[in-house]
């Protein structure tokens, strides 16, 4: 990471310098005006490319509103603001990520901006998933490895749980990445600390969220933590990541819900993340792909992964069907091939394997049944992700086969709920 220089920083009011003589990290604010024009301009054209659809268009205009105002830009720009986020000026992106680029601050470090966007886009207690594929679309414009915005995150999430990691003398990309966190670390807890009232997101909820506040403390002054045990704060932790931190893994289906026996979420990590993947299995075999699970073992999508455990006695029914329909298709190629040697005269006088002469009657059944449970089970997750099981967060999703359908559905039921689903 470049060296700061002698940037200035502004604090929140009240905050206060964990170490004197300590140099402060810049912040947006810090630009420039003619820069933080050119920043607010870059959010508010790659917002009209990312999301050009007219019910988009209310979101775009108040990101654009609020950046204006955390980036203490005059009011008098807010109307050309508002004419990008709608679609003027879009080949501009190239431009304002080249004059950003060329600013003493950011010349060296454009995360700068990466993390500035991000404090802002979770200021208020939650991370819509448009504001983080906005920040994905500018780290990309600015020429910023996407690792550095997962580092933020998870530097993020760290600061506030207060994670001691011991020193490694013999792993140098551990310990550079420990100390990029040390730099941010600091920076972020001011940025999303509002004093006097105001609110710090956290990672937990209850009776922790005092005990995280006295940790912040060293790094941010009294004044700044005292907002991080405040009730406000604490109903923005619970917000940000559902009921007492618990997450998905804390949802159980407590009665049957339509056709559906089974609807669990089961852990693939053990991380947290300001970002979360739900996988769906489409079938369950015997064998190395019993468990739902299993298809997951190498998906690395965010440190907070969960797969779906949904209707396994019917998945099963129908991954044993489909290895009784292989067998009997191998059965069949190798009687075919058969024709073709000195034993042709013995297997023209056998019959077809059972299992192909009654293929529909062996994969129609359990097909049929996991059809009709792939669309309850979508429709009951985009019940529990509009319920905000998972908290104010991005979800993404991923599936196959049947899996592949249970999200179709569940992306169908949510579209109904227009209200609801413009903020996930």
């Amino acid at each position: 990471m470049a060296s700061w220089g002698r940037s200035r920083c502004r604090l929140p009011q009240g905050a206060e310098p964990a170490v004197e003589g300590e140099p402060h990290l810049p912040t947006g604010r810090d630009l420039t005006e003619a820069n933080r024009f050119a920043y607010a301009a870059l959010g508010s054209v790659s917002l009209s490319q990312l999301f050009p659809e007219p019910e988009q268009s209310s979101f775009c205009t108040e990101f654009v509103a609020g950046l204006v105002k955390w980036l203490e830009l005059s009011e008098a720009v807010l109307p050309t603001m508002t004419a990008f986020a709608n679609g003027l000026g879009g080949e501009g992106a190239d431009m304002f990520a080249q004059i950003l680029l060329k600013d003493p601050i950011l010349k060296d470090n454009p995360l700068v901006i990466i993390q500035d966007l991000l404090s802002f886009s979770l200021k208020d207690g939650h991370y819509d998933a448009r504001a983080r594929v906005l920040i994905c679309h500018m780290t990309s414009l600015l020429r910023v490895p996407l690792a550095e915005l997962d580092l933020l995150e998870e530097t993020f999430l760290e600061s506030l749980k207060e994670i001691k990691e011991e020193e490694s003398e013999t792993a140098e990309a551990s310990r550079k990445k420990r100390e990029n966190r040390r730099k941010w670390k600091r920076y972020l807890l001011i940025g999303l600390a509002t004093v006097g009232g105001g609110t710090v997101i956290g990672v937990t909820g209850g009776l922790a969220a005092p005990l995280v506040a006295a940790g912040a403390a060293t790094i941010i002054g009294s004044a700044g933590a005292a907002a991080l045990g405040s009730v406000a704060g604490i109903a923005v932790m619970t917000s940000l990541f559902g009921a007492a931190g618990a997450g998905l893994t804390g949802y159980k289906m407590k009665k049957r819900v339509g056709a559906i026996e089974e609807f669990t979420f089961l852990p693939l990590t053990e991380g947290r993340q300001l970002h979360i993947t739900i996988t769906i299995t489409g079938w369950l075999a015997s064998g190395k792909y019993r468990t739902f699970s299993a298809p997951w073992a190498a998906l690395a999508h965010s440190h907070e992964q969960y797969c779906l455990a949904w209707e396994a006695k019917y998945l099963m029914e129908l991954g044993n069907a489909l290895e009784t329909i292989l067998s009997g298709l191998a059965n069949m190629v190798a009687q075919e091939a058969l024709k073709y040697t000195v034993l042709s005269g013995i297997v023209a006088a056998l019959t077809l394997p059972a299992s192909l002469l009654s293929v529909a009657n062996v994969i129609d059944n359990p097909w049929g049944v996991c059809l009709h449970r792939s669309a309850e089970v979508g429709k009951h997750l985009a019940h529990i992700l509009l319920s905000r099981q998972q908290g104010r967060r991005p979800v993404t999703l991923i599936g196959f086969s049947l899996g592949a359908r249970v999200i179709y559905f569940c992306l169908q039921e949510m579209a109904q709920e227009k209200a609801a689903v413009t903020e996930l």
